[in-house]
């Protein structure tokens, strides 16, 4: 795919109804020749539009009107462009534990969490977050994850978490302002919703924090999984994750992860994570499959917003 058509296509199907000024970005940057030709110098797996919105909006820049963007981007390349070569896409959605959730509950108990991609670690509290499904409210406190659930059972309680850990090539630190800046710049600019839930799901972190591993999603998943306490179930999971690692990389992790004691939990792109037979999505929205052991059950909303449950 080219960068122009990769462009086009956030626009059309991640962005379209999600956030206006990035669907209106990204398709002046899928026609714009001179911006194109400058990401074309990065590498492939840096030219993404969530990085490049997100770097400009860490370094003060326009991301509402396409061509101030475009004078922006053209004046300060430079800058912009060592950003884009040294950060990643970690976007720590919180709301993803409302999708997480209907499948962690119903686990055996006690649960050890290990997240890959784990970034700041703020999903790795499912058991502190309260979650509202239209009518249905579970828990209590900041912050309340809101989802729209269809077809699924609803669990009447959160799980109980005895031990959390992360493993991320770069985690981030909630206690580090730099470090949450990135976060929050990660957010779309329509968005405030999330950036209360993120100060509310990084107040809870810091209260608590995870253990956060630097290292990688194959060579160094065994290691941290043999820390998890006897007595509890280990659940390895990620979610929109595994788009940024190359295919054959993929591969291992899933051949690795199976080998795993416990349980797999998956929340990825039907293009990233293959499965036979999936039904027909439930709209042409960009969706993830949610998958239990290699087994697909549920559409997912790219940040928690909503789940069509068909397994």
């Amino acid at each position: 795919m080219t960068t122009a058509t990769s462009y086009a296509r956030f626009g059309a199907r991640e962005a379209h109804g999600v956030s206006p000024a990035y669907e209106r970005l990204a398709l002046a940057v899928s026609q714009d020749d001179e911006l194109l030709a400058l990401l074309a110098a990065l590498p492939p797996a840096k030219r993404q539009p969530n990085l490049l919105f997100a770097v400009v909006r860490l370094l003060g820049g326009p991301v509402e009107d396409p061509a101030a963007f475009h004078d922006y981007a053209a004046a300060n390349w430079p800058a912009i462009e060592a950003e884009m070569r040294t950060r990643s896409t970690q976007t720590n959605e919180p709301g993803r534990c409302a999708v997480l959730l209907p499948v962690l509950a119903t686990l055996p108990q006690p649960l050890a969490l290990l997240e890959v991609g784990a970034s700041a670690g703020l999903c790795l509290y499912p058991d502190r977050y309260a979650y509202r499904y239209g009518e249905q409210v579970l828990g209590a406190g900041e912050p309340v994850l809101d989802c729209t659930a269809t077809g699924v059972s609803l669990p009447a309680q959160r799980p109980e978490v005895v031990w959390r850990a992360g493993l991320d090539l770069n985690p981030l630190d909630v206690t580090d302002q730099a470090d949450v800046a990135w976060l929050d710049a990660l957010i779309w600019p329509e968005h405030t919703h999330r950036r209360t839930r993120l100060r509310a799901a990084a107040e809870v972190a810091a209260a608590d924090p995870p253990l956060l591993v630097r290292g990688d999603l194959v060579d160094d998943l065994p290691a941290l999984a043999a820390q998890a306490p006897a007595g509890a179930t280990l659940v390895v999971f990620h979610t929109s994750v595994l788009y940024q690692v190359p295919a054959p990389r993929r591969d291992a992790f899933a051949a690795l992860v199976r080998g795993l004691p416990g349980h797999w939990v998956a929340n990825e792109g039907p293009e990233v994570l293959r499965y036979d037979g999936l039904p027909e999505p439930p709209s042409g929205a960009h969706l993830n499959v949610l998958a239990l052991d290699g087994k697909p059950l549920a559409w997912t909303r790219g940040h928690g917003q909503g789940i069509t449950w068909f397994g």
